[in-house]
């Protein structure tokens, strides 16, 4: 059990529930190295929500109220960290949950269906009950998508992505939102909306916005999201991880 006087009490915590989903087999051993790359971005923002991500939350929210098939995605790490923020926005959309894997094996997404389970409900594709499709230009096994999920939807929410699925879907017309810490990545310049925080930070934030602003009028919606742009977000968290590394 971490002390929550500890100093580093909320990364150990965040720590501590991945390594509990490699034991449980959710998490890859691979993960892990990722999650610690995106903690050193999380160092250089200071680990905190900056306005630049509060805006990119506001602006994910209206693409997906805005879109006529959602779908949210998860990996592992995001399974393990979120996992009952996706099922609530899941719920309040009424759309589709995908498991999709960078390191995939089938006892792997059966096993994180599983974690899912009767909480995501109907909400949730598991993949042994449905058609497969292949994204072109993606040289993983990620390529490997549900033809009624990802594959037919307009818009989808990708937290910790690799930048080739996030340029392929890019490619075939959907509206892709991602989470990374790192605002270099193929994934952060690739996507219409990049959330550069910390996944267990913003997803409950984007799971009020997202109830919030359903009762906003359509033409509102639309405002939101035309007048976003991603390219400022990005120079703005680049501006602050400088400033705070300058700062310390």
């Amino acid at each position: 059990m971490t002390d929550p006087n500890h100093p580093r009490y909320f990364s150990l915590v965040v720590r501590e529930k991945l390594t509990n989903g490699v034991r449980l087999g959710i998490t890859s051993i691979s993960g892990l190295i990722a999650h610690g790359r995106g903690e050193a971005f999380d160092y250089l923002l200071g680990e905190r929500t900056h306005p630049f991500a509060k805006s990119a939350v506001n602006a994910a929210a209206a693409f997906l109220l805005l879109s006529e098939k959602p779908v949210l995605s998860l990996n592992g790490n995001a399974a393990a960290l979120s996992s009952a923020y996706f099922i609530k926005i899941a719920k309040i959309l009424d759309c589709p949950l995908e498991v999709n894997l960078y390191h995939h094996s089938k006892k792997r997404v059966e096993t994180i269906e599983n974690f899912l389970g009767e909480k995501a409900g109907r909400h949730l594709l598991k993949s042994s009950k449905y058609e497969k499709m292949v994204i072109p230009g993606i040289a993983s096994r990620r390529k490997i998508t549900i033809r009624e999920g990802i594959g037919k939807a307009d818009c989808v929410l990708v937290p910790l992505e690799d930048g080739d699925r996030c340029r392929a879907m890019t490619a075939m017309g959907k509206t892709v939102i991602a989470i990374d810490l790192n605002p270099l990545s193929r994934t952060a310049r690739s996507a219409r909306v990049t959330i550069i925080d910390n996944i267990v930070r913003c997803m409950p934030q984007l799971a009020l916005k997202i109830a919030e602003m359903k009762k906003f009028p359509r033409s509102r919606l639309e405002k939101i999201s035309k007048n976003y742009d991603n390219r400022l977000v990005i120079k703005q968290a680049l501006k602050a991880m400088c400033y705070h590394k300058n700062n310390e």
